[in-house]
């Protein structure tokens, strides 16, 4: 099995796919899945393009509509989290996840699913300490508050994924782990990111909250991107009281540009006796039962049960009889029903609506899933509190505020289970941060320095020399693409050691549990056949090309907001 990793989407899914379509027919292999680690903007229509945090001008239709409406359809199976440049209004539709168009599937805000026996999970958007605690109010059409924060990962939906026992084989987040950059090269990072130094340095860049899952999930594989920029790491778990230790292979790609290494491609080895398409897993479903009385739509500050007397249930980590109730729920049927439907009209070329007013749909998809399994639907409960503020709804939103019951599912009073809500650790200000307004010129600027450059063909990664693509009959869609063997991986590193790694290569250790089996980056020539190989559609830039001398060219980073940048207050949210 093939699987493809990309990084920040940006709405490019035309030369997403065609890049996948090119480097099939080269290689003669067949992608089985698509994995979109953010930014995917899945943009239906001009009123979706106003609830997406980037400036004005930027606001494009890019291609999705065309997948939404039916024109086309993805060629690939696709899975995608979201970031924090999403059509905001359309993903609220699905809170637990769902079909965005015809083989293009969304994990929710969190979520976990199958595919042909690999267990994949996702957490949507990025971590912004002021937002974490409270709940997902957010409606359309957003303030210039709400159009931020409503992609700020929330603490229920990590609680969520903290109750998780059973091994995970792949895990998405936007941004990165905390830390997880003293588990690669961070030389090499810093080379080609020269403005994190501060938080690397810090210890500051990054999400405390995914660094929380990857040490509670210790999953096979973490992806991620939001930087930009391609980074592999690898880190090795200190043993839990249950099991032995776990090794997780970190990496992190570029968004969707020519000469950018923005996609990777994985082969797994086949699991026998395992379903075909999509499925839903049994032990999430159970949780996402478990936990529903402990979601919120109000901006009110919530902390999850703890064993402090409190609570009647601290511990949601479902049991037996709890999954086999969950299948008795789908009446044994855990596929994942081929049930996308359009809710708005999809954007018209020919007949633009420049002035379309975001919309508010309920989503059918979810309308089902929450029927199945006794599931409030957020959206639509936010929706009815909006029209009746002191109807049932709004009492049943507000009735964890005050915290004082002693058998409630939350408090505000209470500590947090998170240190990392109160340690202003996230608040630190990089004076060098690349705003929005910034990559989108980068990416526009780009695209003027390497127009007509589409039809060259690089040989192979180290290779300087180009054919011309009519040798082997084939187009590179854009850019120049590279076809390297495997790439280099750091040796693991164990989670409670100092200092840095040294990048080598290395024959990586079979993961422990329900993992694909083999390795990545730097696997010897005579490896065994398990062993995944990896190949990277790559291309270079003059940000990642060293000169003999090891020196590269580093890219000029614009700094117009000088005001925003001298702010002690990050509310601005200097976000890449």
């Amino acid at each position: 099995m093939r699987i493809a990793v990309e990084g920040c989407c940006h709405g490019e899914l035309d030369k997403i796919y065609e890049t996948i379509g090119y480097l099939e027919k080269k290689e003669g292999v067949k992608v089985d899945l698509l994995l979109c680690c953010g930014d995917f903007q899945a943009v239906r229509n001009e009123g979706d393009m106003k609830c997406m945090a980037v400036p004005a001008k930027y606001r494009t239709m890019q291609t999705f509509y065309k997948y939404y409406s039916g024109e086309k359809k993805a060629p690939v199976l696709t899975i995608f989290i979201g970031g924090n440049h999403e059509a905001s209004n359309h993903l609220q539709e699905l809170p637990y996840g769902g079909w965005v168009a015809p083989n293009i599937y969304y994990l929710g805000y969190a979520g976990i699913i199958r595919y042909k026996g690999i267990r994949i999970g996702g957490a949507s958007g990025i971590f912004k300490s002021h937002d974490y605690r409270k709940g997902h109010h957010e409606f359309p059409p957003y303030g210039p508050d709400t159009l931020r924060s409503v992609y700020h990962i929330r603490n229920i939906d990590v609680y969520k994924l903290k109750q998780i026992q059973m091994p995970i084989d792949i895990f998405m987040s936007h941004d990165w782990p905390r830390g997880i950059y003293n588990y690669g090269c961070t030389q090499e990072l810093l080379r080609k990111k020269k403005f994190l130094r501060q938080e690397v340095e810090t210890n500051t860049l990054g999400s405390p909250a995914a660094a929380e899952l990857l040490e509670h999930l210790q999953p096979s594989y973490w992806f991620s991107a939001h930087l930009h920029v391609k980074f592999a790491a690898m880190m090795q778990h200190a043993p839990k009281a249950s099991g032995s230790s776990r090794t997780t292979k970190f990496l992190s790609l570029d968004k969707c540009l020519p000469h950018r290494e923005f996609l990777q491609v994985v082969e797994f080895p086949d699991r026998t006796d395992s379903a075909e398409g999509l499925e839903y897993d049994p032990e999430w479903l159970a949780i996402l039962k478990s936990t529903n009385g402990l979601q919120k739509t109000t901006p009110q500050p919530w902390n999850p049960p703890m064993n402090n007397g409190l609570h009647q249930r601290w511990n949601f980590s479902p049991s037996e009889a709890e999954m086999m109730q969950v299948l008795d729920d789908m009446n044994g049927e855990l596929a994942i029903p081929d049930n996308f439907s359009r809710t708005v009209p999809a954007y018209d070329p020919a007949n633009p609506q420049p002035r379309a007013v975001p919309s508010c749909s309920t989503n059918p998809q979810t309308t089902e899933l929450c029927a199945t399994l006794g599931l409030t639907d957020l959206y639509a409960q936010k929706a009815q509190l909006l029209l009746d503020p002191g109807g049932a709804d709004g009492a049943m939103a507000g009735e964890n505020d005050d915290g004082d019951d002693a058998h409630s599912n939350g408090s505000a009073d209470e500590p947090s289970e998170y240190p990392t809500d109160t340690s202003g650790l996230s608040n630190s200000c990089n004076p060098d941060e690349i705003t929005i307004e910034d990559e989108w010129e980068e990416e526009e600027k780009v695209k003027e320095d390497v127009g007509g450059e589409g039809k060259q063909v690089a040989a192979g990664a180290g290779d300087s020399t180009k054919r011309e693509a009519g040798e082997e009959g084939l187009l590179s869609p854009s850019g120049t693409v590279h076809v390297s063997g495997r790439m280099v991986l750091p040796e693991p590193k164990s989670g409670d050691s100092a200092g840095r790694v040294a990048l080598s290569p290395m024959s990586l250790p079979p993961p422990t549990q329900s993992a694909p089996a083999g390795g990545e980056e730097g696997a010897s020539d005579d490896a065994e056949e398990e062993t995944p190989v990896v190949r990277i559609p790559k291309r270079t830039s003059d940000e990642s090309e060293a000169t003999a001398g090891g020196t590269g060219v580093t890219p000029r980073i614009k700094r117009r907001n000088q005001v925003i940048y001298a702010a002690v207050d990050d509310d601005d949210e200097n976000e890449s």
